[in-house]
């Protein structure tokens, strides 16, 4: 039997690390095979860490250590904060979160602190700080869009920018817009609804619609960003794996002086025509590596969403993998979009079907 004792010295970090009803070190006890317990030392409080194999119980011990820290600066920890520091010791990466997370990028309309919450989103982070343009890539639930809006408000409140200018594909403008009620306004408002959502988050709703009113703060298609030099201003163009081509050129030429964009999206999510190329895959693919501009990839690492998230996407890339040809055959016989054509040689193309 082996042992490793990790020292606590406050109460109530024990009782963060532990959990509502040991949840948090359960986790810990179920990945490795170890027994774990309070136990008193000569410095106090202390956490033993007990198993048959050595290599378990260093490891169960270092998830240990690296909650600790975590319950430093966090208010408490979810099992999904569990889950990645368990991952990141099994991967060898455990050195990674040592000084991780302290950073605050901007208090809550309700003073709550917002931080980086993985790997990942930190080194997201650190390329807004660093560069002029940033493309965040990955999967749904890694916080993509909400630290974008966070960095975008941090910048505004210490007057780095005069206004924030949020914008989105609404691919769908030329069918279904038009028959939703209201003015245009009222039409747009489904497609930024997130935008929206985390903007409330951050000001408060009487606040946000103040600085609206002054248009320091500007929500609109990509559509109507044609045309404009964008100065003075943090813009982050979101959902961007649904802009073409052209609209993400458009996009990118708008930035003036004193400016920075983000770029945010999932390739995985396109809702493009079938047979349409995305500008975002265009966009990081043409401009990765060119000095200022930093494309930064997300993995299901980062999903800071409920548990399920990561499996749901694991699941997905699973299943594409061993499936390659499924994804094109179900966009092939999607009857509401798309028809075949058959040619007088007997080939086959795919049209846009008549609305």
């Amino acid at each position: 039997m082996f042992q490793k004792i990790v020292p606590f010295g406050a109460g109530e970090l024990l009782t963060k690390v532990f959990g509502s009803y040991d949840v948090n070190v359960r986790l810990i006890e179920k990945a490795y095979g170890v027994k774990i317990g309070n136990c008193a030392i000569d410095t106090g409080a202390g956490v033993s860490v007990s198993g048959d194999n050595s290599g378990d119980v260093i490891k169960g011990a270092k998830a240990i250590e690296l909650l600790k820290k975590m319950s430093e600066y966090s208010d408490f920890l979810t099992e999904q904060s569990v889950r990645y520091v368990i991952d990141m010791v099994n991967d060898d990466r455990a050195a990674e979160l040592e000084n991780f997370g302290a950073d605050c990028i901007c208090i809550t309309s309700k003073g709550k602190p917002i931080k980086a919450r993985t790997v990942g989103q930190k080194s997201y982070v650190e390329a807004i700080k660093n560069n002029t343009v940033v493309f965040g890539v990955g999967p749904a639930g890694t916080g993509k869009t909400y630290l974008a809006v966070a960095m975008a408000v941090k910048a505004l409140r210490e007057r780095k920018v005069s206004r924030i200018i949020l914008t989105r594909p609404a691919i769908e403008a030329g069918e279904k817009l038009g028959f939703l009620p209201g003015d245009l306004q009222s039409k747009i408002d489904p497609y930024l609804r997130p935008l929206y959502d985390a903007l409330y988050d951050m000001m408060g709703v009487e606040n946000y619609q103040k600085l609206i009113e002054k248009q320091v703060i500007e929500i609109a298609p990509l559509a109507y960003m044609r045309g404009r030099t964008l100065e003075d201003s943090f813009i982050i163009l979101d959902e961007a794996q649904n802009a073409t081509p052209e609209q993400m050129k458009m996009f990118l030429t708008r930035l003036g002086n004193n400016s920075r964009a983000i770029i945010t999206g999932d390739l995985t999510q396109t809702d493009l025509p079938y047979g349409q190329k995305s500008g975002l895959a265009m966009a990081v693919k043409i401009l990765d590596g060119i000095e200022d501009i930093k494309v930064h990839t997300f993995t299901d690492r980062d999903v800071v969403r409920h548990k399920l998230v990561q499996q749901i996407i694991l699941a997905y890339d699973r299943y594409e993998r061993t499936h390659p040809s499924e994804a094109t055959r179900h966009a092939r016989s999607d009857g509401r979009r798309y028809h075949a054509v058959r040619h007088a040689d007997g080939g086959h193309v795919i049209k846009k079907r008549d609305q």
